[in-house]
């Protein structure tokens, strides 16, 4: 606006300097006008260059308009007058006629500024109540307008194409049972919230547990029935909701019995980062793959993998396994590692106990399997391009193979 209350104000309090110029007044050439900042609290860039003015000596005199022109907190007051008092500063309302260098002009200032922080309070919980009546009539009271969702005439109007989205991130949980998997998945498939930000695991369940989706206005925990059109019915809330009340570490177990990840803990991709193993469903066919954590968590670059096939990179690792194992270096190391605690053992011993390993593999379980591959193996790293793995060998792990199938009391078989 070309011309404000915070002019109107200043044009009274330069008039009445300009009384005071028989007394030596003059103005500071700074403005420490704090417009668009509460009076309730000290936070306020002009009100802090003031007081450094104020300390460093070059103010005498502070004019203000009405006293909550300075402040509208008691406390808050207080404390500027405790700095008033001990630069010398005389403090001066234009329209409140008074002296702070005297006892009454204090009691008088205080009983006003108290009258101040009334009406700042009594303004709040007005504010807070209609707030809450409103909410209560379902009426949507403004901010950030959620995913699947559009604001017009200050009320919430569906988006239907994000509301498809919002839609298949309820089924695909529902049926998943899992924030991570889900999480990982629509990173890869590049699923974005309303301002191009991209679904992480935790926007997942700040999506999931909004229950404006079902139609209601929530108000400090309790919901009332909106103005808006619901997104999701109340059987898929309700069935997502189930599965959000079971311990994570429960549906976590279960997810992983479902898709046991050979390498998990143990691949790394050529950035150095940890990759995590996934899966998808297509036609009633799984795929699994593993992903880079990064990728999870910042997305993807231009012209990055997203995914290994779980298949391939595991096959890989155990045919080099398979390899490594009858490789004459491996069994003399593993040989001299053995004879520490067996003196008397020949290498042929060695040797023969590690061939047993490769016709019982394919016989083992899937979890022996992985419990085999975690003994052995201390980390597999992915050659950039995907065009190999490179493993590095735990020798204690093919000592305690080598026991096991040294004893006859091999690795657990499947029945």
């Amino acid at each position: 606006m070309e011309f404000n209350s915070l002019d109107a104000q200043r044009e009274a309090c330069e008039a009445f300097v300009a009384s005071q110029k028989a007394e030596g007044w003059l103005l500071v050439g700074d403005r420490y006008d704090d417009g668009g900042f509460s009076g309730a609290n000290l936070e306020r860039p002009a009100l802090k260059r003031l007081l450094a003015d104020i300390e460093a000596r070059r103010i005498d005199v502070v004019v203000v308009y009405k006293i909550d022109r300075l402040s509208r907190s008691l406390m808050d007051f207080a404390k500027l007058v405790e700095v008033f008092d001990r630069t010398g500063i005389t403090f001066v309302s234009v329209t409140q006629s008074f002296n702070t260098t005297t006892s009454m002009g204090r009691l008088t200032l205080n009983i006003l500024l108290s009258f101040a922080q009334f009406e700042r309070e009594v303004i709040g919980e007005r504010i807070r109540d209609k707030f809450a009546a409103s909410r209560r009539k379902g009426m949507w009271m403004g901010g950030w307008a959620p995913l699947g969702y559009d604001v017009k005439d200050r009320k919430l109007v569906v988006n239907r194409a994000e509301a498809a989205t919002v839609r298949m991130v309820f089924q695909r949980f529902a049926k998943i049972g899992s924030a991570t998997k889900l999480a990982r998945a629509l990173i890869g498939e590049g699923v974005t919230n309303k301002r191009g930000k991209q679904l992480d695991k935790g926007d997942l369940y700040k999506l999931l547990n909004n229950r404006v989706y079902v139609g209601e206005a929530v108000h400090k925990g309790t919901g009332y029935p909106g103005e808006h059109e619901a997104i999701i019915d109340r059987r898929l809330w309700d069935k997502v909701h189930a599965i959000l009340g079971e311990s994570p570490r429960k549906r976590a177990a279960r997810s992983r019995a479902q898709t046991p990840a050979l390498l998990k803990g143990l691949l790394f991709g050529p950035d150095g980062y940890a990759m995590t193993p996934t899966h998808t469903r297509r036609r009633g066919r799984l795929y699994r793959y593993y992903v880079s954590s990064r990728i999870l968590k910042h997305g993807a670059r231009p012209g990055q993998a997203l995914r290994i096939p779980a298949g391939e990179i595991e096959l890989a690792v155990v045919s080099q396994l398979r390899a490594l194992l009858r490789a004459p270096e491996i069994i003399v190391r593993t040989w001299r590692m053995a004879r520490k605690s067996i003196p008397d053992l020949t290498e042929a011993e060695v040797r023969k106990a590690l061939d047993k390993f490769e016709p019982l593999w394919d016989e083992l379980f899937p979890g022996e399997q992985t419990r085999i591959i975690h003994l052995l193996v201390d980390r597999v790293d992915v050659v950039q391009g995907g065009a190999g793995a490179n493993i590095r060998i735990r020798t204690d792990g093919l000592v305690s193979l080598f026991g096991e199938l040294h004893t006859s009391c091999p690795v657990r078989e499947a029945a």
